[in-house]
């Protein structure tokens, strides 16, 4: 018998180390250069933090850095109970009801997550605020010169924050409410509960984990926002961050900051595991074959179509009409309107730029986290989600330190921009292409590698095409966040490099709010079309 050469025997059992079966170089070697890229940021604020001394650190340890966690996490908690409160009864009514047009309803009420937070801002200010469209109304009616400043601080911020945010918890929450096996409440009815009990009992305790996913999606997005919070004078750890940076340059301060927020970030992402706990929730055999039972709203059918029509109104109609008042006085007075052709290019080249790469990105990483699941999976899958955790700003920063130190040929280069783009949106590339990967069998490779193909070979012709479908949704997820980001295209946009985020910002912190307006409508039609077809796919799907 040959012995097997020490070399190849030491890396087949170090591969075999990491899971069940080695794990193929095709897969491994890229999945591991993503985790290693992603993990960039929170490696540049332990080098720069560290090479702060005393004076970084003291300005964590004084009493207004605790001051501004509070209100951090105060607004945190706040949108995320908001939304939880907003957006369950939306999921509830448009999955389970006979509530008419409940298919259209479904997908106009997830649609203000394409408002982007600082544009919600503006047009909050600009309808409410101390000079805005209803003081002009009560000043030409009623001879009041000025509003008091209520929407300014924690409540304008929580309000349009809720608004912009409750479709996380809407979209996980009717995920799973759609899938629930209808068996588990015919049995509570079967033992004599009623409808709230049975609500109360079985459907919310099913529904726990989807609105734990959702909520955590909503905490991390209030914790990383920094248009609205800036906008509305409300501080946070993201705007001091970037007055540290902007103002004062202190980049080791901003970087033992930015720690203590990815610290926040860690401890709401293990509340959310604490809050779901280790329960497991499996269809029955019954689960997929079975049609759910419809409830008949009867005399609370037009009570129903009011509450999805005013979150609706209040969400979504009331910004659009806004913006066009914006808009048609902003025309009126000669606002120019052409840059918008190229600031729509420059947002739409970046954007889907950072969208191909990321679910380019993705595919590895997925195939290995499904195919292969081991330690080292894990450890890559977690990774690869850290730049979630992390507001734009921050990404931003290290990436700057990065390519000025090590990388200057793309410094001051649209490919950093896409390259935060990436690492700030990677997850939902990722938790498309899981899923849908998820679904399939693994006999279907096997029989290909059986057939004498290579892993590569068979991953193109035969994993890659099942996969096709959740690559697709999560390019349009990419897409659609990142045509919205702002603090990474603030700091990382070449000289000259304007979207269509920019232009709003600069208009919009200047009050010039005729001249926002154009910007940000095309900003959200943008936006609208990639959330509009992955909701109507979702909805054609559905029996």
């Amino acid at each position: 018998m040959t012995a097997e050469p020490a070399p190849a025997r030491a890396r087949r059992t170090s591969l075999a180390l990491l899971g069940a079966r080695p794990v193929p170089a095709v897969f491994w070697i890229p999945a591991l250069a993503v985790g290693v890229a992603m993990l960039l940021p929170l490696a540049y604020l332990v080098v720069r933090a560290a090479g702060g001394g005393e004076e970084a650190w003291d300005l964590v340890l004084r009493p207004r850095t605790a001051y501004v966690l509070g209100r951090t996490v105060l607004l945190a908690a706040v949108v995320s109970a908001a939304s939880i409160a907003l957006a369950v009864p939306l999921a509830w009514l448009t999955v389970r009801t006979d509530m008419r047009f409940r298919r259209i309803w479904a997908v106009l009420v997830a649609l203000p997550l394409v408002v982007p937070s600082y544009v919600g801002a503006f047009l909050l200010i600009s309808a409410f605020g101390p000079r805005g469209i209803l003081q002009q109304a009560l000043e030409a009616f009623l001879g009041i010169e000025r509003l008091p400043a209520v929407i300014y601080g924690l409540p304008g911020a929580a309000f349009t924050l809720t608004l912009l945010s409750y479709p996380y918890v809407y979209l996980t929450v009717r995920g799973l409410l759609a899938d629930l096996d209808p068996s588990l409440e015919e049995s509570a009815r079967s033992l004599g509960h009623g409808g709230w009990s049975v609500a109360r009992r079985v459907t919310l305790p099913l529904l726990r984990p989807a609105i734990a996913a959702g909520a955590i999606l909503v905490a991390l997005y209030t914790l990383s926002d920094f248009g609205a919070v800036s906008l509305l004078r409300y501080e946070t750890f993201t705007w001091a961050i970037y007055q540290q940076y902007q103002t004062l340059f202190d980049r080791s301060a901003a970087a033992a900051m930015s720690l203590m927020l990815v610290f926040i970030a860690v401890a709401a992402l293990w509340g959310e595991s604490v809050t779901r706990g280790r329960l497991r929730y499996y269809a029955g055999a019954s689960g997929s074959a079975r049609q759910q039972r419809v409830v008949r709203l009867g005399r609370w059918r037009w009570a129903a179509q009011a509450y999805c029509a005013s979150v609706l109104v209040v969400a979504l109609v009331l910004p659009m009409a806004v913006l066009a008042y914006w808009l048609a006085r902003g025309v009126a007075a000669g606002e120019q309107i052409d840059f918008l052709w190229a600031a729509a290019r420059n947002s739409a080249y970046s954007s889907g730029l950072a969208a191909a790469a990321a679910v380019a990105l993705a595919v590895p990483v997925a195939i290995v986290s499904v195919r292969y699941p081991s330690l080292f999976s894990r450890v890559v899958e977690r990774a690869s989600h850290v730049g979630y955790a992390l507001p734009g700003l921050v990404v931003a920063l290290s990436l700057v330190y990065f390519a000025s130190n090590y990388a200057p040929l793309v410094y001051q280069t649209v490919w950093l921009l896409v390259l935060a783009y990436v690492v700030l949106h990677l997850p939902a590339a990722l938790g498309a292409a899981r899923a849908s990967l998820s679904r399939s069998s693994p006999r279907l490779e096997e029989a290909a590698r059986g057939l004498g193909r290579s892993p590569f070979n068979a991953m193109m012709t035969v994993t890659v095409p099942i996969m096709r479908r959740g690559v697709l949704a999560g390019a349009a997820l990419v897409f659609l966040i990142s045509v919205k980001e702002l603090p990474a295209t603030l700091i990382l946009g070449p000289l000259g490099f304007k979207t269509l985020a920019t232009y709003v910002w600069s208009a919009t912190s200047e009050a010039f709010f005729a001249r926002a307006a154009a910007p940000a409508l095309a900003l959200i039609l943008m936006s609208s079309l990639p959330m509009a077809l992955l909701m109507m796919r979702g909805e054609r799907a559905r029996p």
